[in-house]
């Protein structure tokens, strides 16, 4: 698996996502919903520059222009619900991509911390030789994200698969390496220090879905 992890060089990235960690700023949900829409559309841009590009003329009123555009089709592909508003941010970029949704989350049988990850619902069309992009704005054990994986491979086989996340824990990614392909992409904003006994991302951020979207039950 490919790692970029984009926080290594400083940008507004880095601005941006001091912003949504401060607890002041989480007073402010519009405030974070927007942040987040803006580092996916940072990460959309950063992600266009390993996709395939194809030759094309362009009329102009004055003229004829060669010039290139992304070569394949991409599908965008959110775990619902905390990963929508970073989707809108790709989607601003990619705005002529195909879009699925799918819901994984925690379930804890036996009242405890230990879980195991249900994906329940999914609506995406058929990946084969797409860019499937899966995004999502954390990344703690990486298991929601290997569940998603093995759902949506069965839609198809995609031409690349690029996994965009905000914040990764280590525990997370080194889970990916081991039991994604070679051929996947992982895209990160930033990478965190560890997990903790309840298996989320410290320093991190709080629960993304909550400060955007409100408390769940």
């Amino acid at each position: 698996m490919q790692i970029h992890n984009l926080s290594e060089k400083n940008s507004v990235l880095n601005h941006f996502l001091t912003q949504i960690r401060d607890v002041n700023v989480h007073k402010d949900s519009m405030r974070f919903r927007r942040n987040i829409e803006r580092i996916g559309e940072i990460m959309a841009y950063e992600l266009s520059k390993e996709l395939d590009y194809q030759d094309l003329s362009v009329q102009t009123p004055l003229g004829t222009k060669e010039t290139t555009e992304i070569k394949d089709q991409i599908i965008l592909c959110s775990i619902l619900r905390a990963g929508l508003q970073l989707h809108l941010g790709f989607l601003n970029y990619f705005d002529n991509a195909e879009n699925g949704f799918v819901s994984a989350y925690r379930h804890h049988p036996n009242n405890n911390a230990d879980f195991e990850i249900l994906v329940e619902y999914q609506a995406i069309a058929d990946t084969t030789n797409k860019y499937l992009l899966i995004i999502d704005p954390m990344l703690a054990t990486g298991q929601s994200i290997l569940a998603v994986y093995k759902k949506l491979v069965e839609k198809g086989t995609p031409k690349d698969i690029h996994i965009a996340v905000v914040i990764a824990a280590p525990e997370g990614i080194a889970f990916l390496e081991e039991n994604l392909p070679d051929n996947c992409h992982l895209w990160i904003a930033a990478t965190d220090e560890k997990l903790n006994d309840q298996s989320y991302i410290v320093p991190g951020l709080g629960d993304a879905g909550d400060l955007a979207y409100g408390a769940k039950l």
